[in-house]
């Protein structure tokens, strides 16, 4: 196992950790009190839980925008410790154009979800 398989797999091995972790502080930070029936006293507004969603949903899109940029960064390592091998300068240029496509898609993600919110608050 060379060097960079190394250092990939340690990549993989925080991210992992990390997304658990985020899971578990999400998990308790959205779990609260039950809300209360609509129309009775003391019942929780409707945006609230519509604004839960739409904050999941952007950390989860900058999150993974933050990711991309991550891959994008080594990549340009494997770029840069290829040494002019073809075989491996190939496979960091394929990772670039991947991650790149990647974000626009997220990019598009967070337009659509911009687009529908704005859509649904002017409607409601």
């Amino acid at each position: 196992m060379n060097t960079l398989q190394r250092i990939s797999y340690g990549a993989a091995f925080a991210l992992m950790n990390f997304s658990w972790g985020m899971s578990r502080v999400l998990a308790q930070g959205f779990a609260g009190p039950i809300p209360s029936i609509p129309g009775t006293p003391g019942a929780a507004d409707e945006g609230s839980i519509r604004n839960a969603i739409l904050n999941a949903l952007k950390f989860v899109l900058n999150f993974l925008a933050l990711l991309a940029v991550i891959f994008i960064v080594v990549a340009g390592i494997r770029l840069i410790i290829s040494q002019g091998e073809d075989e491996q300068k190939d496979k960091a240029k394929k990772t670039i154009l991947y991650v790149i496509i990647g974000l626009l898609v997220i990019l598009f993600a967070r337009v659509i979800v911009g687009l529908f919110t704005d859509t649904i608050a002017n409607a409601v």
